[in-house]
């Protein structure tokens, strides 16, 4: 894979400035990710004609509510209507304080939310914390505030059993098994947005002790790794047409983007962040999947190509979740080589393809 090239991003971000996190048909605004995605794979010459394309779907910022202060800011939590209170909320914060004490406290604060926008909060602000971290300029940090705002302003606490102590604890790919699925009959009509088919799980009994069913106390990249390969996996198994290849793209790159938060954490928080991370993926295999044999999965007769034609194929489709998922599989076979990773770009990119046709 070429070296990263952010040459692009700035531009884009600035540009974008004006634009609200949803586009004009309600689906979120995938820009600021894919634009990311693409520097971090070395393609920032993509940029700029991918752009061009996607640019005209972008909706402009909603108006303001009221103002969001230090007392007030757990009443907006979940408004979606407060996205632009959140962002100035954000803002403000950042320019007052160092990014990573302000990054540390509100993940602390916004992980149990994790699914928030069907996970699209916590993947705008882990694009926006790498991209921050290789250089401090004002419109990476406004792009960090837009991530924050988006996660908060569709905060969505997945159910959960309070305090309940699973007698066992074990990684997300042993944790996995246990995890029901709803019944078919239960969960008919699924064709809407993610998110309201993932509130199906408030009534779902058999879901509540998925979140104390991992242990995300040793190594986070070693549990993030584990997770994201376990649900490459699923992927492989359950995605079948682009509705479900989008909900299973985010049981991937939402707990991955994670991993760039990690360094600028304290273990408190992280520890908390990968078990929502994993109790978010669970709940897009409880609500969208339907085959649970996982183990017969045979990633290496699933057709792949190299890194640099999956990342060709990638952009090449035009496909927003095709290149954020195809870098994050990328990304995450760097720190774990398991061919579950490429194999599950391939397949993405074989469905999405067809879907933009």
């Amino acid at each position: 894979m070429n070296p990263a090239d952010y040459s692009a991003l700035d531009e884009t971000l600035e540009i974008m400035a004006p634009m609200g996190p949803d586009l004009s048909n309600g689906f979120s605004n995938h820009a600021p990710m894919a634009i990311e995605a693409m520097c971090a794979m070395g393609r920032g010459d993509a940029v700029m004609p991918w752009f061009a394309r996607y640019r005209r779907r972008l909706a402009p910022r909603c108006a303001r509510v009221a103002r969001l202060t230090d007392d007030n800011w757990r009443a907006a939590l979940g408004d979606a209507r407060r996205t632009e209170d959140w962002f100035e909320f954000f803002r403000n914060e950042l320019e007052e304080r160092p990014w990573l004490a302000a990054l540390d406290k509100w993940t602390a604060r916004l992980a149990p939310g994790l699914t928030a926008a069907a996970t699209h909060g916590v993947i705008r602000t882990g694009h926006a914390t790498r991209a921050l971290a290789l250089e401090d300029t004002p419109a990476r940090r406004r792009e960090l505030a837009d991530g924050l705002a988006y996660w908060a302003a569709d905060y969505m606490a997945l159910p959960a059993s309070p305090h309940r102590d699973s007698t066992v604890r074990v990684m997300p790919s042993k944790a996995i098994a246990r995890v029901q699925m709803i019944p078919l009959e239960i969960r008919r009509g699924n064709s809407g947005s993610l998110t309201d088919a993932l509130k199906r799980l408030d009534s779902f009994e058999p879901f509540k002790d998925t979140l104390e069913a991992v242990d995300p106390t040793g190594d986070a990249s070693a549990f993030i790794s584990d997770l994201t390969a376990t649900f490459a996996r699923v992927f492989l198994a359950n995605a079948r047409d682009a509705y479900t290849t989008i909900a299973f793209v985010h049981a991937v790159t939402g707990p991955s983007a994670v991993r760039p938060l990690l360094p600028y954490l304290r273990d408190t928080t992280a520890r908390a962040a990968l078990a929502y991370a994993w109790q978010t993926a669970a709940a897009m295999y409880a609500t969208f999947g339907t085959r649970a044999d996982l183990g017969r999965i045979e990633t290496d007769k699933v057709t792949v190509s190299d890194e640099e034609g999956l990342i060709e194929r990638a952009i090449a489709s035009g496909d927003e979740h095709a290149i954020k998922f195809t870098e994050v599989c990328l990304r995450e076979h760097a720190f774990n080589p398991d061919p579950a990773y490429l194999a599950a770009a391939g397949h993405a990119i074989h469905i999405l393809s067809r879907a933009e046709d």
